[in-house]
């Protein structure tokens, strides 16, 4: 369902100050499930563009994310009522078309929809472009929602670094979708949703043949960097250099710490019996290295 493109959502869908406006893209949406569930599809993705402000002056925060918990509330109710066993999606971005979104990244969704007890009813669908623009990496974003395990479909595209627009270009870096492809094996593959290429060619490739170069350049690029991530999860050695970095936290004070079991107390007599805490380089420049011997 499109809630941002007709003027009726110029202030918002969800999150309108008028009521008969939320009802209205209530009544879209619904018909985008029963029609989703009838075509037999597998997932529907909720991205905001309205659901935010372009100034404070005039904005009720607090009840503008209430009617969007509620709205999402409704959709869970009634994809239930009707049987459709797809997955939910929402999809951060910060801005575009408004000036500032509610599902600005990954960690506001995650701590909106644990705030409104929606967790466990949407996963999310992250977009490169979109991270690009709340200033994060792609592979951060999905770090990010794979620590909640909240992480369900990606949009594979790209953006230009140097503009705060959406340009929804191709991916052809090989270190972007070797960095996904890390992501998605480490989770254990998608369950649900896939790589959808949300993107499109360039103004001047307007010639037919332009969209195979696209996609080809797309497919292949992804293809090449799931090869990449499994030769480097295969090889061991990056994710031996993360456990034993950790190690402090397998046994002794560092267990108990993780365990729950640790007090202030007693990390403070910990602290006045070792003395100053000792550490070890990073290794940034040799993971880098280690990861272009197999770029």
């Amino acid at each position: 369902a499109c809630l941002f493109v007709h003027k009726r959502y110029n202030q918002g869908a969800a999150t309108s100050p008028y009521a008969d406006v939320f009802a209205y893209a209530a009544a879209q949406v619904k018909k985008a499930i029963e029609v989703t569930n009838r075509l037999g599809g597998e997932g529907y993705t909720f991205w905001g563009g309205r659901e935010g402000y372009s100034t404070l002056w005039n904005t009720d925060v607090k009840r503008e994310l209430d009617h969007l918990a509620r709205f999402l509330h409704m959709a869970v109710d009634y994809k239930q009522k009707i049987g459709f066993t797809g997955q939910f999606y929402i999809e951060p971005k910060p801005r575009e078309p408004s000036t500032h979104q509610y599902d600005s990244d990954t960690a506001a969704c995650l701590n909106f929809l644990r705030e409104h007890g929606l967790m466990g009813h949407l996963k999310l669908n992250l977009e490169t472009n979109h991270a690009t623009l709340a200033g994060h990496s792609m592979m951060h974003e999905m770090e990010v929602a794979m620590a909640s395990g909240a992480l369900g479909s990606v949009d594979a595209n790209t953006g230009d670094e140097l503009i705060g627009w959406d340009t929804d270009q191709f991916p052809t870096n090989i270190y972007l979708t070797t960095q996904i492809m890390l992501c998605v094996l480490r989770m254990g593959g998608f369950t649900t949703g896939g790589l959808n290429f949300d993107a499109k060619p360039r103004r001047e490739s307007f010639e037919p043949v332009d969209l195979f170069h696209a996609h080809i350049g797309g497919m292949d690029a992804f293809a090449r960097g799931l090869k990449i991530a499994h030769a480097i999860l295969e090889d061991g050695r990056w994710e031996a250099f993360k456990k034993d970095r950790y190690a402090s936290y397998d046994s002794g004070i560092g267990a108990r710490i993780e365990s729950g079991e640790a007090t202030f107390e007693e990390l403070e007599a910990h602290t006045l019996q070792n003395g100053e805490p000792s550490t070890r380089s990073g290794r940034q420049e040799m993971l880098e290295n280690l990861i272009n011997e197999f770029i």
